[in-house]
């Protein structure tokens, strides 16, 4: 039986499916895919930049192959999409080589009960600290670490004198609160250290970044998973806005 092909017959049950790449070298799973038919060997033959690719030439030079496994199968391809998401959620895409987290995974994926709570209920807040209201959009995921959600809220806005009124800042994601932090200062974007750069395109010319700490829990709880969303004009594609500032 070919290693590197389905016969007719399984191929006409697998119906769609989720599988898995797993380096025998030391059991760890590095990529996560769904399809049909043969897609679960289509990467042994990919000649790309892609990290899984150079983790199977890695593997073949040490005189093994990777191991496919195949996770879950006879599924309709909706079905496919959000079981791909899910396993990538809970392995961390950090520990793959997936580019991407997955079909809705920003929006449907893995949360905490206070995540969730606060997509549906949308419980609005009046902002009463001077503050300025961030929105992440591009760069949020619901189980990134505090240091790519501290970064990806300070780091780089075109931000003018009134950023000096800022007490707090409030990373924004659907609306949502998702962090807020005490200000301490604004510095020239790319001055200080980040844990990780945001992707997502930003430049740093003409921009600054803040540095800060996570606020006080009574702050936190004053805002955190709150809507905030009237906050910002509808259509309104300006990713920040200011509150209770001097004019």
């Amino acid at each position: 039986m070919s290693h590197t092909k389905f016969s007719p017959s399984i191929t006409k049950e697998l119906g769609y499916y989720v599988y898995l790449y797993t380096d025998p070298r030391d059991g760890q799973t590095f990529y996560v895919g769904k399809g049909k038919g043969n897609r679960a060997f289509a990467h042994l033959d990919e000649d790309s930049e892609h990290e899984k690719v150079k983790i199977i030439h890695e593997i073949r030079e040490a005189g093994l192959e990777p191991q496919i496994e195949v996770l879950v199968h006879g599924l309709e391809e909706e079905a496919s999409l959000r079981v791909e998401a899910a396993v990538i959620d809970l392995l961390g895409k950090d520990k793959l080589t997936n580019k991407v987290g997955g079909y809705r995974s920003s929006s449907h994926g893995r949360m905490t009960l206070e995540q969730l709570r606060a997509i549906y209920e949308k419980e609005e807040v009046t902002v009463t600290d001077p503050a300025i209201l961030i929105r992440i959009s591009k760069l949020f995921r619901h189980n990134m670490s505090p240091a790519e959600l501290y970064d990806a809220t300070r780091h780089a806005w075109p931000v003018g004198d009134r950023a000096n009124q800022i007490k707090y800042a409030l990373a924004v994601y659907d609306g949502i609160v998702r962090e807020v932090y005490e200000v301490s200062t604004w510095l020239e974007a790319g001055s200080t250290f980040l844990n990780k750069k945001p992707s997502g395109g930003r430049g740093v010319e003409k921009r600054k970044e803040f540095v800060g700490r996570v606020a006080a829990e009574e702050i936190r709880k004053k805002y955190l998973y709150k809507s905030v969303s009237n906050y910002f004009k509808k259509g309104q594609q300006f990713p920040f806005t200011y509150v209770g500032l001097a004019e």
